[in-house]
């Protein structure tokens, strides 16, 4: 159990950037010391870095807040990674037991193997799951299990090879942060919002983002098939103020009035925006719902592709902030005809702040506290170390200052050092990266 330290997050959103700090105990059940949002303009489209300078200051914003609240120093945190380009890819890897029988080594050997494949185009990001079969039959728990050869079959989530050096630069631009782990933010939510029955019945989870829709199809205990589709909560508000209204006023509209299925007949209603005529909700819910088909259209091409239609007995669980439009569930449940059920993190996880568990907007961020091992905090020696160079930087006189170096010219040595690490790999990625125009997320 963590008597000390604390674990921090922080969610990269396209409507707004969240940040957590907590506690985990031995059962895995979270505390939660400190949290906070911050808007996130237009920093980030559809869930990727689009200017670096803004998210980085926006983060350096939101970290001193979480600090305030906790009265401690956030050295390291865990990062979210989304974006549209993120997806499933299958990966096969067979091995024969000339031992007769599975061993660690072996299995160890197959997820190397998973975890070192480069796909042409994209980048590996994770080893997302793994399912095992022995002469053929599928087997859960492989090690110690007799046979001829073994098979393992990998679900890798892969992106655009430069989701991650977007992120580095603007953490790195703004903080003295570092980055500990970058952690999947679909996956995430439904580590922390489903419960094992749902994912072994088969469910299609969907996270309602404001520039993206996630997608997750797990069936069998599973995870089947990944897929992020590029429309959100933001396109319905985009959609509302093209019928003359500001981005401000169109997004109050869609939360105060805006339904996905009309459940009765709706006259005219009185704008609650000075100078501005009243509007008729059957027109407003027209737009809503005409966005809501495109994407629901996606999801359920997604679904047919994962080739788990007709599978799924626990139905649809949905979350993430775009969920909280009224009658979403009744509309779901009309056009996909099956059972739809509202979802944010499960009680039994988190021990405290209810607010939080119930806000589906902070489901994602919760859900990669599951994910966070390492202490976070920033050790007080450190901090005092740094205190200390400062007051003899500031006491050696101006004779001394051309053979000192500056907290901001340590700083870009370290960024040089770590990318000098990086070798050819950096390099390779950072030409796959010039590859993808970011026009395609505007």
């Amino acid at each position: 159990m963590m008597h000390s330290g604390f674990i921090a997050v922080i969610d990269l959103g396209s409507s707004r950037i969240k940040g957590i700090v907590g506690r985990k105990n031995e059962h895995n059940v979270l505390s939660i010391l400190a949290s906070g949002s911050i808007d996130a303009g237009s920093s980030i489209r559809r869930g990727m870095v689009y200017n670096i300078e803004q998210v980085g200051a926006n983060v350096h914003k939101l970290v001193m807040m979480l600090e305030n609240s906790i009265s401690k120093k956030i050295g390291k945190v865990y990062v979210s990674l989304a974006g549209q380009s993120l997806h499933t890819m299958q990966f096969n890897e067979m091995k024969q037991l000339s031992a007769g029988m599975v061993t660690e080594e072996v299995v160890s050997q197959l997820r190397k193997a998973a975890e070192k494949f480069q796909p042409e185009m994209v980048r590996n990001y994770k080893v997302a799951e793994v399912e095992y079969y022995i002469d053929d039959k599928p087997e859960r728990s492989p090690v110690g299990v007799t046979g001829s050869q073994i098979e393992a079959g990998y679900e890798l989530i892969v992106g655009r090879p430069n989701l991650l050096s977007n992120i580095e630069k603007s953490i790195a631009a703004k903080t003295e942060l570092r980055i500990l782990d970058f952690i999947v933010g679909p996956i995430a939510s439904a580590e922390i919002a489903l419960n094992e029955e749902e994912k072994e019945l088969g469910c299609a989870f969907v996270d309602f983002g404001a520039g993206t829709t996630s997608l997750i199809v797990y069936k069998n205990g599973l995870l089947r098939r990944l897929v992020v589709i590029p429309f959100g909560g933001k396109n319905l508000t985009k959609d509302i103020s093209a019928l003359n209204f500001t981005e401000n006023d169109a997004e109050q509209l869609k939360i105060k009035f805006g339904r996905a299925m009309e459940n009765q007949d709706t006259p005219l209603f009185t704008s609650p925006f000075a100078s501005k005529p009243d509007f008729d909700l059957t027109e407003l819910n027209k737009v809503i719902g005409m966005r809501l088909d495109e994407i629901v259209a996606n999801v359920k091409e997604q679904i047919i592709l994962s080739g788990y239609e007709g599978q799924l007995g626990a139905g649809m669980i949905i979350t993430g902030g775009a969920s909280q439009l009224r009658n979403l569930d009744l509309y779901l449940t009309h056009k996909l005809k099956m059972p739809v059920r509202k979802a944010s993190a499960k009680k039994t996880l988190v021990n405290n702040s209810p607010d939080l568990i119930n806000d589906p907007a902070f489901t994602q961020a919760l859900g990669m506290l599951l994910f966070a091992v390492e202490d976070c905090e920033l050790p007080v020696e450190v901090i005092s170390e740094e205190k200390d160079e400062d007051r003899k930087e500031s006491s050696s006189g101006w004779f001394s200052g051309k053979n000192k170096k500056n907290k901001s010219d340590k700083k870009k040595e370290k960024v040089k050092a770590e990318k000098q690490e990086g070798g050819f790999f950096n390099k390779i990625e950072d030409v796959l990266g010039g590859i993808f125009s970011e026009e395609e997320d505007e």
